[in-house]
């Protein structure tokens, strides 16, 4: 077994910032039922700050609109219901937009290529002016609506991904420096303290892309405010029927993309500074990995998400839950989507990593590729410990941690999500995979989609506390250590039967 003494005068670095922002799909799946349902459970138990996603400007949005006057000049006209009905709602559940702006409405494309189901135009726009003005309207919209204090807050992305062909016309480097350049002005024209940034490529393209992007910008002196890139961590995927199955990179590997990429930025005077968001995250970057719904990818976002501060300022999960239709509308309720919720609102493993990774407050006092510990003023020690088993190569993982405390009662509290007590896919496919739920299947996986809850009572010896934990494969596991002073009501007898 292996044992680990945890020292409170020492201050292990964890920067953590789990509930910065979560992505969506596009805006107009805002428009359906389940996704309100999805995203206040999600807010309920995680509680992002922002929310992140595509299709602001598509046609499903109807915000841009086009006229012909008498005299037959095209005129532009806007129209804001469903964005006011949308960022209403956000604001209700206590979340705001990290604007990504994107992408082309077919009257004002230069082209027709379009991505996904959905048809998102990715060409750069036939009149530059006219975008500009969507831009600043756009802004000068929500500013009036939401006031210069909440707007102001909300960080504008340019575009999506550029670097690849299926998000920007042959990933036309040089136009989408135009682009930015040509956007980050209209912004800063609307009000100079909005934040803009990007270019919010994918990985792989560093070299080339950010760093390309970066000099651009540093040559022209355009407006930066932040940098934006997205993060995934699979080889390409194999399809088979409806699915695509991954191979994951190390956690090492992983993490070594990110801190050369921050290194890159810092080598630039001007941007060593710049906020760098991971505007995207997850292991798989298709909406039909089965490796999205299961344990692994839970105790894989566990050492992900330990250490990935490390290097950004913010990241956001893709996605919050899986009312999503990149590759068209699912056929079942597990289906290898992104988010942190399957339809029917079943919570997957991940849903609780995040949650758990939210409850670590105070400072940290240790970490290593196996936990994550904090402590908070009033003594409080939390924990999130994970057991990846393609890393550790245990199919079941023992640890003993001493921890000092004082010589008190106290009450340990343990959270589990394993294969066997919090594994909703499991219970769906024992019961048949059926791909549309009756009722009472739904309300028995959202049973099966809790954790374990263990207390025990913990008296220290010679000043110390000795927790041992066993985990399973690719568990996670949270644990909370509090005082817990003993205060019987007169004549109640614990235990007498």
């Amino acid at each position: 077994m292996r044992e680990v003494t945890i020292s409170m005068d020492q201050e292990a670095p964890f920067h953590n910032n789990v509930d910065y922002c979560v992505g969506t799909g596009r805006m107009g799946l805002a428009l359906h039922k389940e996704y309100w349902e999805q995203l206040a459970l999600v807010q309920k138990a995680i509680g992002f700050s922002y929310i992140r996603g595509h299709g602001l400007f598509c046609d499903d949005m109807a915000i841009y609109q086009e006229y012909k006057t008498e005299d037959g000049q095209l005129e532009s006209e806007y129209n804001f219901t469903y964005l006011d009905r949308v960022v209403d709602s956000y604001m209700e559940l206590g979340i705001r937009p990290f604007l990504e702006l994107g992408f082309m409405p077919e009257k004002l494309a230069s082209g027709t290529q379009t991505q996904f189901y959905w048809k998102g135009n990715v060409t750069p726009p036939r009149d530059y002016e006219k975008w500009c003005a969507l831009v600043q309207e756009t802004l000068r919209h929500l500013l009036g609506r939401y006031g210069e204090e909440e707007v102001l807050s909300w960080p504008v992305e340019v575009w999506n991904e550029p670097n690849l062909t299926g998000f920007w016309e042959h990933a036309d480097m040089e136009e989408y420096f135009k682009l930015y350049e040509c956007t980050s002005y209209a912004i800063k024209e609307v009000d100079p303290r909005i934040q803009v940034g990007g270019p919010a490529i994918c990985g792989g393209c560093d070299e080339k892309w950010m760093k390309g992007f970066l000099s651009h910008c540093q040559d022209k002196g355009l407006p930066l405010d932040f940098i934006s890139r997205h993060h995934y961590t699979t080889e390409l995927p194999k399809p088979n029927g409806h699915y695509g199955y991954v191979e994951l990179y190390t956690s090492e590997y992983a993490f070594s993309t990110l801190r050369d990429c921050r290194k890159m930025i810092d080598s630039y005077a001007e941007y060593k500074d710049l906020p760098f968001y991971i505007t995207e995250f997850n292991t798989s970057y298709i909406p039909n990995a089965p490796i999205h719904d299961t344990n692994e990818n839970a105790a894989y976002l566990a050492r992900m998400l330990s250490e990935i501060g490390d290097f950004c300022t913010g990241y956001s999960y893709w996605t919050f839950g899986d009312v999503f239709e990149e590759q068209g509308v699912p056929f079942t309720p597990f289906h290898g989507g992104f988010g942190l919720v399957a339809n029917g609102c079943i919570p997957k493993p991940a849903f609780w990593t995040f949650y758990f990774y939210k409850q670590l407050k105070g400072k940290g006092v240790y970490r290593d590729e196996h936990m994550v510990v904090t402590q908070e003023k009033d003594g409080t020690v939390r924990g999130v410990v994970w057991n990846l088993t393609r890393e550790s190569g245990c199919e079941h993982w023992d640890c003993k941690l001493h921890i000092p405390v004082e010589e008190k009662r106290y009450c340990c509290v343990r959270q589990i999500v394993d294969e066997q007590v919090c594994n909703p896919l499991k219970v769906w496919h024992d019961l048949g995979e059926p791909a549309s739920l009756k009722n009472e299947q739904a309300e028995l996986l959202r049973a099966a989609a809790n954790p374990s809850i263990l207390t025990e009572c913990l008296v220290p010896s010679s000043g110390q506390l000795e927790l041992e934990i066993g985990l399973g494969k690719n568990s996670v596991m949270y644990f909370e250590i509090q005082e817990a002073a003993l205060r019987s009501d007169r004549g109640f007898e614990y235990g007498k039967y």
